[in-house]
């Protein structure tokens, strides 16, 4: 009943269960356009299937889950004006909303680097388990970017204003701390993977509160780091005060006024962002945060294509990706200059090009 459709992602029925295995190791699981096309039909047809009663999802090796999305192709091909630059974030989001609508128990094993697309895989579906190798971030104000894959709808919805902090800095969170933020909903240690895959697969039309128990168990059997505290625990209420604004420019005035170590460390993070994916990053989490999750993507589509459209994308992927020089020259460079008709313009509808789901 298996079908190894492609090497780089592996999808296969393993007992009750459809599998999907991210498998391109060397790059840390990086998604593509290719194996996007793999896993949607598989999804589709295992949420049909009476045999299949639970789908697991993980990446290959122990370096990564998915490390993001394949975004040199992506600025390559935006370059030569490549419809991938249309289709990827097309297709992308239609599987994010497959895995958000999903009818039966999904559980994502997010050991190792999740970041960008791997997100996307992962926080839409009940359960995702972190152990003490995650590393998780979402970085794309870094890379003329915002933080897609419905981000937009999840991130608003973490306590207080992380989510807008996470967004916005690319704060990288790791082991535990994942799911103290909200982001993981179990934490089990790496070694006991192998283990709860076995008694997941095996079991027989679970409900989701089943899932829920068999995850709880290995939840309490792990207890590395448990004594560890919340690597944000000093700084919840400083996040909540100093990132509770109406613009990111208030933000970074909060920022400036506060002083302290904490926020002087932020100030200098942000400084070095996307001053445009900064204001578009804020507005999306603005308004998110009042959306269905279907209508995130519609929005997000938008803003994907605001910045195929731009020149600040191709600049980070130059400074981060290929010259590694870390120095991108951000066009506009200040946050004075993104002007609020460059904002709106950006999540205004594409009237037949938007997204349909």
């Amino acid at each position: 009943m298996s079908s190894n459709t492609g090497k780089d992602v592996l999808l296969e029925r393993v007992g009750n269960a459809g599998v999907i295995t991210l498998n391109r190791p060397k790059i840390l699981n990086a998604l593509s356009l290719d194996m996007i096309r793999q896993i949607y039909p598989q999804l589709k047809k295992w949420e049909k299937d009476s045999e299949t009663d639970i789908v697991i999802i993980k990446g290959t090796g122990d370096r990564a889950f998915c490390a993001g999305g394949d975004i040199r192709s992506l600025a390559d091909a935006g370059k030569v004006g490549d419809p991938l630059t249309q289709d990827l974030f097309r297709e992308e989001y239609t599987l994010n909303n497959a895995i958000g609508t999903f009818k039966k128990p999904y559980v994502a094993l997010i050991s190792g680097i999740t970041m960008g697309a791997g997100f996307g895989l992962s926080v839409h579906g009940q359960f995702r388990v972190a152990t003490e190798k995650t590393l998780f971030a979402m970085p794309e104000t870094a890379i003329g970017l915002f933080p897609d894959v419905g981000g937009g709808y999840f991130l608003p919805r973490l306590q207080g204003k992380l989510g807008l902090f996470l967004a916005l800095t690319g704060f990288r969170l790791r082991g535990r701390d994942v799911q103290r933020a909200g982001v993981a909903t179990h934490f089990v240690e790496s070694e006991k993977l192998g283990a709860l895959e076995k008694d997941l697969v095996e079991l027989k039309s679970p409900s989701v509160s089943d899932v829920a128990q068999v995850l709880n168990t290995y939840q309490g059997q792990s207890t590395l780091d448990a004594e560890k505290p919340f690597a944000l625990q000093q700084h919840t209420g400083a996040i909540d005060r100093l990132f509770k604004a109406s613009s990111v420019e208030e933000i970074l005035e909060n920022l400036q006024k506060d002083g302290s170590a904490f926020a002087q460390k932020q100030l200098e993070t942000l400084a070095k962002m996307s001053p445009t994916s900064l204001k578009l990053t804020f507005r999306q989490m603005q308004m998110g945060a009042g959306m269905s999750l279907q209508e995130v993507f519609v929005m997000e589509y938008r803003l994907s294509q605001a910045c195929m459209r731009g020149s600040d994308f191709y600049e980070g992927v130059r400074a981060v990706i290929i010259d590694k020089d870390q120095n991108p020259k951000w066009k506009p460079s200040t946050l004075a200059e993104v002007t609020e008709q460059l904002v709106e313009e950006s999540f205004r509808s594409l009237g037949d090009r938007d997204l349909r789901l």
